[in-house]
């Protein structure tokens, strides 16, 4: 916007000056050459008077020649006897403009080659001729200066006014630009920014509607949180219940059996819970460095694996990987890889995980030596509910990556997740 306006302001400028700039050059040329002519018609008139009152005394010549020297016009005089005194007029008998002033005209001529002032002086029937010239340059003199001066002074003032412009659109502009940054962090999920309101009323306008929509959010998230938070008790409450009715139950098979079918159900509400709850911590695109989540979800869970005797096969890269997946969601995604290792593997069952980049996607590769993948499509192993995975695909098809594992029934178990690079 500020270029924009910048632009705007230079070439409505540029109109203005030169609508101005351009008259007043001509203005210069024609009052400089009017000032030209005013000398050559005074030169004129002047020795046409000591012409016409000195015309027969003898000493005509010596009488006008301080006259005609120290002038800054070229004059020449034609007296009725032909005779020329001052500058030399080659040819004046046929030239059309002395026998126009002969005639009695009295008049001046302005063209390519400068200026003439013609006046004749009539005296006792006779008729002398009295001629004024000025060159084209000394017609223009001043003329170059002036218009350098002048061009010189509309560019400044053009300079002047587009810099000023420059800093109205960076009062505009800027502004606007803290308010695209606001909502910029409320995509990323920082739900407690707000719009500065500074600037035009349009712009302080645009940042109240996006602090109010800000707030509007804020409010809705925590009536979802309170939703949830009832959710989660009225779920448990009953499922305790029955796990303590199971624990009556004399048959040891049946209540084993009870117990299982109450422990799936618990893990199911438990993973209900947990995605429902997701939108409550962050539910907006984000990015985050994948080298530095998975370095502390495996620092987490890595006490856990010593103390089953688990040995932990780590590659990871040399710098930061930035994909297009939030820390918390990434960090979700490790868990439950490493959760199904633990759930699903004897104890003592090494695991392997590397992180790698290439071609623009970063691969996220969680291996382990145990039983594998279930070979029956949809079974799961026992107090587990089998929506981990599920969940995890979810949130990496979000960030527009896949989430795929080994073939089912063959040993060892593998999930290779692939995320888009983004700029960190």
């Amino acid at each position: 916007m500020r270029r924009q306006v910048s632009l705007l302001v230079a070439v409505i400028s540029a109109a203005l000056v030169a609508s101005f700039v351009i008259p007043l050059l001509l203005l210069v040329r024609t009052l400089a050459e009017d000032r030209g002519m005013a000398v050559a018609s005074e030169q004129a008139n002047t020795v046409a008077v000591l012409v016409s009152s000195l015309h027969e005394d003898p000493r005509l010549a010596d009488l006008l020649a301080p006259n005609l020297s120290n002038s800054p016009a070229l004059t020449s005089v034609v007296l009725a006897n032909g005779t020329v005194l001052g500058a030399a007029w080659p040819g004046h008998a046929s030239d059309p403009e002395y026998l126009r002033a002969r005639e009695g005209e009295a008049f001046s001529v302005r063209d390519a080659a400068g200026g003439r002032v013609y006046v004749p002086v009539v005296a006792d029937g006779s008729v002398a001729v009295t001629r004024a010239s000025m060159t084209g340059d000394q017609l223009a003199e001043g003329v170059g200066l002036a218009w350098v001066s002048i061009i010189a002074l509309g560019l400044l003032l053009g300079g002047v006014a587009v810099l000023v412009a420059a800093q109205v659109g960076r009062g505009v502009s800027k502004p606007l630009l803290a308010v695209a940054s606001t909502a910029h962090r409320l995509r990323e999920g920082e739900l407690a920014a707000r719009a500065p309101l500074a600037g035009p009323p349009e712009t302080v306008e645009l940042g109240s509607a996006l602090n109010g929509l800000a707030d509007r959010i804020q409010e809705l998230l925590a009536a979802e949180r309170e939703n949830v938070r009832g959710l989660a008790h009225r779920l448990r409450t009953p499922v305790t219940a029955l796990r303590l009715e199971a624990e009556h139950v004399t048959d040891p098979a049946a209540r084993a059996e009870l117990a299982g079918l109450v422990g799936q159900l618990q893990a199911a509400i438990d993973q209900v819970v947990r995605e429902a709850q997701r939108p409550l911590r962050e539910d907006l695109p984000g990015s985050c460095d994948a080298f530095a989540v998975v370095t502390a979800r495996m620092n987490y869970w890595r006490p856990l694996a010593e103390d089953q005797e688990r040995t932990i096969g780590l590659v990871l890269p040399t710098g930061s990987v930035h994909v297009g997946l939030s820390a918390l969601e990434l960090g979700d995604v490790v868990d439950i890889c490493v959760d199904n290792i633990f759930a699903h593997t004897p104890e003592g069952t090494d695991f392997r995980m590397s992180l790698t980049t290439e071609d623009g996607h970063a691969t996220l590769v969680v291996a382990d030596d145990g039983p594998g993948f279930p070979a029956e499509p949809g079974e799961h192993r026992p107090g587990t509910s089998g929506m981990g995975l599920a969940i995890a695909r979810r949130l990496v098809a979000r960030a527009h990556g896949t989430l795929t594992t080994s073939a089912p029934g063959t040993p060892g178990s593998e999930i290779r997740v692939e995320l888009p690079l983004v700029e960190g």
